[in-house]
């Protein structure tokens, strides 16, 4: 059985499903702070005005579209392995083009050292191979480019941890399922970030696909890591 291809279907199902509701659940859930969260990741890659910057699992294209607004010199590109995402990003755009490209982020349809930059905004937890997928980010930035790793992550310390379990666990899968009228995805998404890596794992799968100088800092009480790695 290919577990990798199952997963990476049902990732692609739940996200077709929700494509729609996906940006208003989300400013919910963040209480209004997760653009804010990807300018911070957007000023940590570092993108030298004329260079190119590739946004990975884009879903509906939010970092590729703060992107073309906060660097205005900067060539964007958007990539995303759901065809229903990309279309809600196309729907978006106005008069900020962007290439969308639908792409698998374990094997991105892009040439070696093409970007001076990559992001990912909470993609890792949905991957089936956390490494293989910031190898791909590796191959494709260029020597001296950053990749910058944006993430839910469950907080280690109390009261948050536990005060984060109840609204994760309860308020959200209620938000979700009202707004968005699919409980299934909001269910998910608590289990997904309990069990995803910490952020001191998360950096060392960073340093073992060749990144280098691999920094995080946390935010919003210990719910949020951003993760930067430098190619040598």
């Amino acid at each position: 059985m290919d577990v990798d291809g199952a997963q990476k279907r049902a990732i692609r199902d739940l996200f077709t499903r929700i494509a729609g509701h996906y940006d208003r659940v989300n400013r919910l859930l963040s209480l209004g702070q997760d653009n804010r969260w990807r300018g911070l990741a957007l000023a940590a890659a570092e993108v030298p005005e004329g260079g190119t910057l590739l946004d990975v699992a884009t879903g509906t294209g939010d970092m590729a579209l703060l992107a073309r607004t906060l660097l205005p010199g900067v060539r964007v590109v958007g990539t995303d392995l759901t065809p229903a995402m990309l279309s809600e990003a196309r729907r978006k755009q106005g008069r900020r083009v962007i290439p969308w490209i639908a792409s698998d982020g374990l094997a991105l349809a892009f040439s070696d050292n093409t970007f001076d930059a990559v992001t990912s905004g909470f993609m890792m937890r949905n991957v089936p191979d956390i490494e293989q997928a910031f190898a791909e980010q590796v191959r494709v930035v260029r020597p001296g480019g950053r990749v910058v790793c944006l993430e839910m992550t469950w907080p280690s310390r109390f009261p948050m941890r536990w005060l984060f379990g109840i609204y994760f666990f309860g308020l959200a899968p209620l938000l979700g399922g009202l707004t968005a009228g699919a409980w299934a995805p909001y269910q998910y998404l608590p289990r997904s970030v309990k069990g995803f890596v910490s952020p001191a794992a998360l950096a060392e799968m960073m340093a073992q696909v060749g990144l280098q100088a691999v920094t995080w800092q946390m935010m919003m009480g210990g719910t949020v890591a951003l993760h930067v790695g430098i190619k040598a």
